[in-house]
């Protein structure tokens, strides 16, 4: 079998236009879903980018690099999120009173504490963050005896004018009537601008003793 011969007047060769290239395949629909989806919904959106990848090397489509910054989205809102949920959860813990008489030794914030709380040990003169809250029965050094607290909403006095609001309810009359006032040294914790900025509005009057002791000193 031969070829027949071209049409007269015709050339043998074929020539395409200038710049001719096959047509470049498309975008991954799912892949610029993933951006979005990525930002506003965190775990939906790695799901988003890891299904139009799967999609991508199925159907030879393109978009890869979109997939993967909406799974890199999606991932760091993700990881935001539990930032921020554990960080309120911790703040909540921190500012939940305790019971006035704790059934077991445990840390508690400054800010926890009630009155009839004991302390096993008075932390120095300074900030006073963590506490070892412990059962009255058990032996401590220190026992919440008055507490204050300022409203929510006001504004800060002055570190002078706290002070003051706060002894004039740490007086020996709030000891118990067999408890010697001789024998007990009795000091203020008040919020601190920086404190009282994060909410801090409570005054207390801690008593202590020359020695460890056992039970209430209030009533």
């Amino acid at each position: 079998m031969s070829t027949p011969p071209p049409p007269s007047g015709y050339d043998q060769d074929v020539y395409y236009a200038p710049g001719w290239q096959p047509a470049a395949a498309r975008t991954e629909p799912l892949a610029f879903a993933a951006i979005p989806t990525g930002l506003l919904l965190g775990p939906v959106g790695v799901g988003v980018g890891a299904a139009a990848l799967a999609r991508i090397r199925r159907n030879g489509t393109r978009g890869v690099g979109l997939a993967w910054a909406g799974i890199a989205l999606g991932l760091a809102t993700t990881l935001t999120a539990i930032a921020v949920s554990v960080a309120l959860l911790l703040g909540g813990a921190a500012t939940r009173a305790l019971p006035a008489d704790v059934s077991a030794p445990q840390d508690a914030h400054a800010r926890q504490l009630v009155l009839g709380n004991c302390l096993a040990d008075l932390p120095d003169d300074g900030p006073v963050t963590t506490v070892r809250v412990v059962p009255c029965a058990e032996p401590h050094e220190a026992q919440v005896v008055a507490r204050t607290d300022f409203s929510a909403d006001s504004l800060w006095p002055g570190q002078g004018d706290v002070e003051s609001r706060v002894s004039r309810v740490c007086v020996p009359a709030v000891l118990a009537g067999d408890v010697d006032p001789a024998e007990i040294e009795l000091s203020i914790w008040t919020p601190s601008e920086e404190s009282w900025a994060e909410g801090d509005r409570t005054g207390l009057c801690l008593a202590a003793t020359p020695v460890l002791t056992e039970g209430s000193l209030i009533d």
